[in-house]
């Protein structure tokens, strides 16, 4: 489901329209927290400035699954676009878009955790417990392009043990994080993925279920998300588009209401410049996936396989290599940001 909304405009300084036309609209994309609509409600505040500060119109997408965005990026339907580490490593990875902001949180978190739940009273009380027991347990998971509910589990559980999550558990269940933990609490499922912020929001929500819950494991940090824009706009629109987002909530007579519009979005306090390198992270997820599929398909000799294993090496070294290239050289006219 794709929820395009039009946001309301009201131009700074209608003169400055050339020849009275009004400027081109911008569409910003949206990763799903909660629900499309909810998201949708969460950012209007914040768009509705961004559009009054670039004088043009800003439409927005919301979508309820992370595909959807991607596909949407991929047709290039999106200007600028709130997304996860994984899908702003995708579209930069094929020349689309660029990163120029990372969120930063009023806690000060540089990021969050992928974690494992169980009921509190669930027979699961180490990883070992679950791991001995193939093909006995029911698991709930993310969808494939879901970092913390699929690709960093999915890395540092199963990968790093030779195991696939899909063939490991009795059933697997494809869901959100809410429905997820929802599965846990009520005793539909035995374990699934889910994440230290959708964990704050769902025991606002839901706190007789919450309370049923015990987080099994915790991954490493996993960056926060990031704010990506096409590299085809013009280089002056990108740079106010970098303006705007960098110093929002940060500077100007509006600053303390602006960060009371960002809080609508969980307590997102701002936003910091970044660039592609900070995707480092993501592209070793992909790597070690691609590794474990070669490692476990089926090969007409082991020279094939090797030079498999070769290739994978070096698209993930070029990789590296390009983002941390892209970041050298991305907008170099940041007026005076850090």
């Amino acid at each position: 489901m794709v929820v395009l909304l039009a946001l309301n405009w009201l131009p700074l300084h209608a003169a400055t329209a050339h020849a009275g036309k009004p400027q081109a609209a911008l569409t910003f994309g949206i990763l799903p927290i909660g629900g499309p609509s909810e998201s949708l409600d969460a950012w209007r505040p914040m768009l509705d400035d961004m559009g009054k500060a670039l004088q043009r119109p800003i439409h927005s997408i919301s979508v309820s699954t992370y595909e959807g965005l991607a596909q949407a990026m991929s047709e290039e339907r999106v200007d600028i676009a709130f997304v996860s580490g994984v899908l702003a490593l995708d579209a930069v990875n094929h020349d689309r878009m660029q990163v120029i902001a990372q969120l930063t949180r009023g806690d000060g978190s540089r990021g969050y955790y992928s974690v494992l739940l169980v009921q509190k009273d669930s027979p699961i009380r180490t990883l070992d417990d679950l791991y001995r027991q193939p093909g006995h347990w029911r698991f709930a998971r993310g969808e494939a392009l879901s970092t913390s509910g699929y690709l960093v589990p999915e890395t540092q559980l199963f990968a790093s043990h030779k195991l696939d999550s899909d063939t490991f558990f009795a059933n697997v269940v494809v869901n959100n994080h809410q429905n997820n933990a929802l599965s846990v609490a009520n005793g539909e499922v035995d374990v699934a993925t889910n994440n230290t912020a959708d964990l704050e929001r769902f025991a606002q929500h839901f706190p007789e279920q919450y309370a049923r819950l015990r987080i099994l494991w915790k991954s490493t940090l996993i960056p926060h998300a990031v704010i990506i824009v096409r590299k085809d706009l013009a280089p002056q629109l990108r740079t106010a588009i970098v303006d705007f987002i960098t110093h929002y909530a940060k500077t100007g007579p509006n600053a303390a209401a602006e960060l009371g519009r960002l809080k609508l979005i969980h307590d997102i306090s701002g936003f910091a410049p970044a660039g592609d390198a900070m995707l480092a992270p993501f592209a070793d997820v992909d790597y070690t996936l691609e590794r474990r599929r070669a490692l476990s398909a089926q090969w007409v000799n082991d020279a094939a396989m090797q030079a498999r294993l070769q290739k994978i090496e070096y698209d993930h070294q070029q990789l590296l290599h390009k983002l941390k290239a892209n970041s050298s050289m991305d907008l170099p006219n940041h007026g005076d940001q850090p």
